[in-house]
């Protein structure tokens, strides 16, 4: 897992921004490949991380521990990804099949169809455990959800995955 500075977290609560940069650097591209596999359309998902991006740095001044600014931001863009997802939903426009995980390498194609098959819960589970490297106690925090709920459903969701491609 990888290390924040206190001191940059305080920084940042103070206003500075290359303080919050630093921060920032350290989790763009596991917030990034998490918001693609759960959106499955590069450009929703640059729009749920630069959203992300925006409500932390004006609000991380209510982060009351430094040492969790990392599950405090991906909480975050859990939140955007939800609800960037119910808008799919509410609009009457069709998805674009072709803008979805063209930049992200999937080892095959049975996987990635097995994948976008998931539910939206079911692929933001997946993504942050597999993609983001987080442990149950950590997607437990984030989305609010008990720990040993977390790893049942992420069972079976790797049981799921495993039977279709078996």
């Amino acid at each position: 897992m990888i290390e924040f500075s206190a001191e940059d977290v305080r920084l940042a609560q103070k206003g500075s921004s290359e303080a919050f940069a630093r921060l920032y650097s350290k989790v763009y591209e596991d917030m990034y490949h998490i918001a693609l596999y759960s959106l499955r359309s590069s450009h929703d998902a640059c729009d749920a991380v630069s959203d992300t991006v925006l409500d932390a740095f004006c609000s991380i001044k209510k982060l009351r521990s430094p040492e969790k600014f990392r599950s405090w931001i991906m909480k975050i863009l859990s939140a955007k990804i939800k609800r960037k997802q119910r808008e799919y939903f509410n609009t009457s426009e069709e998805l674009d099949e072709s803008s979805g995980t063209d930049d992200f390498n999937f080892e095959s194609v049975e996987l990635r169809e097995a994948v976008e098959r998931l539910d939206n819960d079911s692929r933001l589970l997946l993504s942050m455990a597999v993609l983001g490297g987080y442990t149950s106690d950590d997607i437990s925090r984030i989305c609010d959800i008990k720990a040993s709920t977390v790893r049942s459903r992420l069972s079976r969701i790797k049981e799921k995955l495993r039977l279709e491609l078996t």
